[in-house]
C-alpha cells in the first residue's frame, strides 16, 4: 500500500469496525490508480439536513501527484453513504484515466498528423487550400426577434449572422439542440 490514508469523524464517534470497514475499501483504490498517494475520507453526522435521509455524509478526497478527485454522498446510513461515494470515485478514477491515457497513442508529432490531414487533389497530388470557398453578403441591420423570424424563413437550421441594430454589433444566431436559439455577441479582446 503506497498511499497514506486518513479518516476523519466530524460529530460522531467513528467505532472500529467502521474503520476497518472504510480501511479494507479504500485500499482497493490503488487497484485502480497506482499514483494514488493520500486518500482522505471524512466521515460526519449532519444534525441540521432537511431530510432524516441525509443526514449520514461519507466525503472521499483522493490526492496524487497532479490530481486532486472529490466525491461527497449523503444518506441515512453511514454505510450506504461511504459504498456510494466510494463507488463515485472509481468512476472518477477511471474517467480520469481515460482523459490522461486518451491521445494518438502512434507516437507521430501534432505537426505530423496536421499535415496527414490536409485536403490533397486527387488528380495533381497537391495540397489544396485550407479555406476553400470565401463568401461575402449584405448583413441588414435588424433585432433579435427579427434575425430569429429571418432565420426561420430563409430555412437556415444552423445558425444565421445579423447586424445588430440594438446592440450596434455582429451577432450569430444559432439553433440550440433542445429547439431553443442561442446568440453569439463577438467581443474584441
Amino acid at each position: 500500500m503506497a498511499q497514506k490514508i486518513e479518516i476523519v469523524a466530524r460529530n460522531m464517534r467513528l467505532a472500529d469496525n467502521l474503520k476497518d470497514y472504510i480501511e479494507k475499501k479504500v485500499v482497493k483504490l490503488d487497484r485502480h490508480l497506482q499514483e494514488i498517494e493520500e486518500i482522505r475520507v471524512e466521515v460526519s453526522h449532519v444534525k441540521s439536513a432537511r431530510s432524516a435521509a441525509d443526514r449520514q455524509v461519507a466525503q472521499l478526497t483522493v490526492h496524487g501527484k497532479g490530481f486532486i478527485l472529490r466525491t461527497e454522498e449523503r444518506a441515512d446510513d453511514i454505510h450506504a453513504a461511504f459504498d456510494t461515494a466510494l463507488d463515485k470515485m472509481q468512476r472518477q478514477i477511471e474517467r480520469y484515466k481515460g482523459k490522461r491515457n486518451r491521445g494518438r497513442g502512434d507516437g507521430r508529432s501534432a505537426a505530423e498528423v496536421v499535415e496527414d490531414q490536409m485536403p490533397v487533389d486527387e488528380e495533381t497530388g497537391e495540397l489544396l487550400p485550407l479555406i476553400a470557398r470565401r463568401k461575402k453578403f449584405a448583413v441588414l441591420p435588424m433585432n433579435e426577434e427579427e434575425a430569429v423570424e429571418q432565420m426561420r424563413l430563409l430555412g437556415h437550421d444552423n445558425f444565421f449572422i445579423f447586424f445588430n441594430a440594438e446592440r450596434n454589433s455582429i451577432q450569430v444566431l444559432y439553433r440550440r439542440r433542445n429547439g431553443t436559439y442561442g446568440l453569439i455577441e463577438p467581443v474584441v479582446g
